[in-house]
Parts: structure tokens; sequence; C-alpha cells
């Protein structure tokens, strides 16, 4: 039996786009919260006007794979020294592991590169494994921790120069 390899795409998200995106977004962290062994995550708490807001002011990713939304990522860009800050990577449990993720940072990395961005952070739960090395085999690193949410949180990053 032949199998059918299945197709994505990654774009620039659009205000029609708000709703998977807050959807995607809540499944991840739903997920997050439960590897981590916390609650209260700020992304659950997440509004519409939340989203449009960053799809109007930051670098807002979409996945889309057989026509339905999978992923999502915000990149904030500080234009004065070049640095970035990525948040809200997500991807829906059932579309993980299958090169959505890699897809959606490469694209990222492609953009910081194009905009001139020097170095790119993010925080993640420490104790996920699977985050840590996603990010590290992206070419991420551990600049530093701290328990400031009550869970111990990594402050990852990537140097583009």
């Amino acid at each position: 039996m032949e199998e059918l390899q299945s197709l994505f795409q990654v774009r620039h998200a659009t205000h029609d786009d708000i709703y998977s995106i807050l959807s995607i977004t809540k499944e991840a962290f739903t997920k997050y919260e439960e590897l981590a062994g916390i609650t209260g995550i700020d992304a659950l708490n997440e509004t519409y006007e939340d989203v449009l807001n960053d799809i109007d002011n930051k670098v807002v990713l979409i996945a889309i794979q057989d026509g339905a939304p999978v992923g999502s990522v915000r990149v904030e860009i500080n234009e004065e020294d070049k640095t970035a800050y990525l948040s809200r990577f997500a991807v829906k449990v059932t579309s993980q592991n299958n090169g959505i993720g890699k897809s959606i940072m490469n694209l990222v990395d492609r953009i910081m590169r194009k905009r001139g961005v020097k170095s790119i952070t993010l925080h993640t739960g420490s104790k996920i494994t699977s985050l840590i090395r996603f990010y590290y085999g992206r070419g991420f690193y551990i600049d530093s921790i701290d328990k400031s949410r009550g869970y111990v949180r990594a402050l990852l990053k990537k140097d583009y120069c």
C-alpha cells in the first residue's frame, strides 16, 4: 500500500486566522502545563484582541496541513538592538513530530536573517526534555534559568551572527 505524504505550508497569519491560532495555542499550552506540572500559563488566557494585536505588531506565522491550521508562532523584533523574542510556539498535539515545527522555525530563521536580527530568545520549561531537545536541534542554547513563574524556565538563545 502506498503511503501518501501530507502536505503543509507555513505563511504569515492574517486576521482570518485568529480563532485558529487561539485554538492551537490553547491545545498546545494545555499539554505544556501538563508536561511542566504547572498551572496558570498566560497563553491559556489570551483573547481574540491579544492575537489581533500580535498579528498587527509582530511576525506571526501559521502552519496549514491539508487545509487545516496545525501550528503557529509569534516573534517580536526589537529594531533598535536587532534582537527578537519568540513566543507562543505551538503545534497541535496530533501534528507533532512530523516536521511542522521544524518548518515553522526554518521560516522564522529566514525572516530573522532577512530583517538583520542578531539573536533570538525564548522561554520554555527546562524539565520538558522534548522541547529542550527540539530547540537544541534548531541551534538554540540555554542562556540562563529562572524560577520567577513557579517552575524552572530556561531562557534559550540562538545567535545569527
